[in-house]
């Protein structure tokens, strides 16, 4: 692999890290605003009563109160979950930049390898995950405010939906990385070589 390639690579890499920042900044985003609007509705008076013929269920205003606070807990969860994400991924996207030369070079910092990317990017990638299902979560939610019957015919819906949408392969790439001096050493010789050619 020439030097141009690993450029080239690595600038896709930071790309890719921006756009998986940027996912979870609009998330993150949307979510606290949807707390403030709960919030709002919550300390509201009028909340219930104009629609109070649609609920098929309990109308009390403890009983909206606790719908309304449920999802109210999974929206902030959602946000906090995505601002994890945010943290692991700008993370990653300075610790992918650090030059190999001086990661062999410095014996204090053997732990910043590719599999240390790989980890702080696969925990960027399972939190952000999350804070989808907690966007998802809040589905039944909702629908729980107009009764019972909504929130299971919902349940059901996302149990179905996420059946077919989590799917994952379990065939990948496999990387072996060693954090021995003597292979950082000869790697970095491999390095220097397909430099000067």
């Amino acid at each position: 692999m020439s030097v141009q390639d690993v450029s080239r690579n690595g600038v896709l890499a930071v790309q890719t890290l921006r756009n998986n920042i940027m996912a979870s900044t609009v998330l993150a985003s949307a979510a606290i605003m949807l707390s403030s609007l709960i919030a709002l509705l919550m300390t509201s008076s009028h909340g219930g009563k104009s629609a109070s013929y649609f609920v098929i269920g309990d109308r009390s205003d403890l009983g909206l109160s606790i719908k309304f606070f449920s999802i109210l807990v999974c929206f902030l969860a959602a946000f906090l979950l995505n601002v994890q994400s945010i943290r692991y991924y700008s993370h990653a996207s300075i610790v992918i930049n650090v030059p190999f030369e001086r990661i062999c070079l410095n014996h204090h910092q053997q732990h910043l390898t590719t599999e240390y990317v790989a980890r702080s990017v696969n925990r960027g990638s399972y939190f952000w995950s999350l804070g989808l299902r907690a966007f998802y979560f809040s589905f039944p939610l909702l629908l729980w405010i107009f009764g019972p019957i909504p929130m299971f015919s919902s349940c059901l819906f996302l149990v179905a939906m996420l059946y077919f949408l989590d799917d994952t392969m379990e065939t990948g790439w496999a990387v072996r990385i060693s954090d021995d001096d003597e292979d950082c050493g000869d790697d970095h010789k491999e390095l220097g070589s397909q430099n000067g050619a």
